[in-house]
């Protein structure tokens, strides 16, 4: 059975997968209890209707940006690590490996923390095995990473459904307990945000996974497929994790579905939904960890990376990385995107729509015009007051369209296109 995934290389034809398969996948790594967290947070500041509405705009952004990737992805067979080499160089892409490592990382561990954290809350275990059972998961949830693409889809096939049938259940019943439409349109706000912020805190939540969605869309056997998967699961699916964390706080002063089915009475329902949320999440995150660790490396040992990911994030657990979510999110809205605006104007501008086949291409060690729009656009992002993450990816991409026709040196291209 293969499964190395094709760290260093494009996915062949022979392996590509259909809707069903890769939109599996995606909404098994985009439904994760974080996201209900924003939602949460989204909930004390806004009436429903400018809820509903900031919910719609911010996920339509992200999903956007997301399929801009997949349709990329798709096309080459390439993720953003490996598409990193094209606008990065070979040297230079390994900011964006360690950037886009890093942040799965501190995923996994908040993950990995928060599993342990509630599960001892909703049973009643000693505190004495917080910290083992971070250990445990940390090292367990990513057994279907290390398979490879075939152990995330064999997970989310079964997940999925699960997840999505819990989260109706239990909506359903909130409604009910709130008396309605009526009753939870006339819930007023208790805090105060500005409408960009949660246009930025939406997108933030998931900016990171958005561009490194690229190791799944991959496999898509057709872009068409690869988009629709891909705005299933980071528009609709994303979008479901706010509405849900945004109406549990709005009906029972709890952000978390897990909190929620408890509230309700659903206990067996809420350990199996705390399981599954955070299981397929993390072995996405995980996966996503050992891709770009692989590329960094320059390593095809992606299950040795995996393991050695899944220890680091678990010491990181352990240390009290899930305190640490707000300024995480912060981070993440800032400093990612901006990379996906380079990819997509490298591809389009530099390359007209179509890359070269990544082992036949001679390769610059630092592609400065790539580097050079990546610090424009984080710059853009870090000092703009309004919708940070949409502000980088436009400066960058911008930034990278206008740089290729300075002479910073040779952009990345092989010897047949110059």
């Amino acid at each position: 059975m293969e499964t190395s995934d094709y760290p260093l290389s494009e996915v062949p034809k022979t392996e590509r997968k259909g809707l069903l398969s890769t939109s599996v996948v995606l909404l098994g790594f985009t439904f994760f209890t974080s996201t209900m967290w924003a939602g949460g947070t989204l909930g004390k500041a806004f009436s429903f209707s400018e809820l509903m509405l900031a919910i719609l705009i911010g996920n339509l952004l992200l999903g956007s940006y997301a399929a801009a990737l997949a349709y990329i992805a798709c096309k080459s067979g390439l993720n953003s690590v490996l598409m990193g080499r094209f606008c990065f160089g070979e040297v230079g892409s390994k900011l964006s490996d360690f950037i886009l490592g890093f942040t799965q990382i501190g995923w996994y561990a908040w993950g990995t923390a928060t599993i342990a954290v509630v599960l001892i809350k909703t049973t009643g275990l000693p505190q004495t095995l917080e910290i083992p059972l971070m250990v445990l998961f940390g090292f367990a949830f990513c057994i279907t990473a290390m398979i490879g693409y075939r152990g995330l889809d064999w997970l989310s096939r079964f997940a999925v459904p699960a997840m999505l049938l819990f989260i109706l259940i239990s909506l359903y019943k909130g409604l009910i307990d709130v008396g309605g439409l009526t009753g939870l349109t006339s819930q007023t706000p208790s805090e105060s945000m500005s409408f960009s912020a949660a246009l930025t805190m939406i997108i933030g939540t998931f900016v990171s996974g958005g561009t490194q969605a690229t190791n799944w869309s991959r496999f898509a056997r057709s872009p068409k497929i690869a988009v629709i998967a891909t705005l299933a699961a980071f528009f609709i699916g994303n979008g479901l994790m706010v509405v849900t964390g945004a109406l549990g706080t709005l009906i029972y002063q709890q952000a978390d579905i897990v909190d929620v089915m408890l509230a309700q009475g659903f206990v067996v329902l809420a350990v199996l939904m705390l399981f599954l949320n955070i299981w397929t999440t993390q072995d996405n995150t995980i996966y996503n960890f050992a891709v770009a660790g692989c590329n960094l490396l320059r390593t095809d040992k992606r299950r040795l990376v995996t393991v050695a990911g899944a220890a680091i994030g678990t010491v990181l657990a352990v240390g009290g990385m899930y305190n640490l979510l707000i300024p995480f999110l912060i981070l993440l809205g800032t400093f990612i995107p901006p990379i996906g605006g380079v990819i997509m104007a490298d591809f389009w501008f530099n390359h007209k729509g179509s890359y070269p086949k990544l082992a036949e291409t001679s390769l610059p060690t630092f592609n400065w015009t790539g580097l050079l729009a990546y610090a424009l656009g984080s710059a853009a992002a870090y000092f703009t007051p309004v919708l940070t993450p949409v502000v980088g990816v436009a400066v960058a991409a911008l930034a990278y369209g206008v740089l290729l026709k300075l002479p910073l040196g040779a952009p990345a291209l092989d010897p047949a296109e110059g």
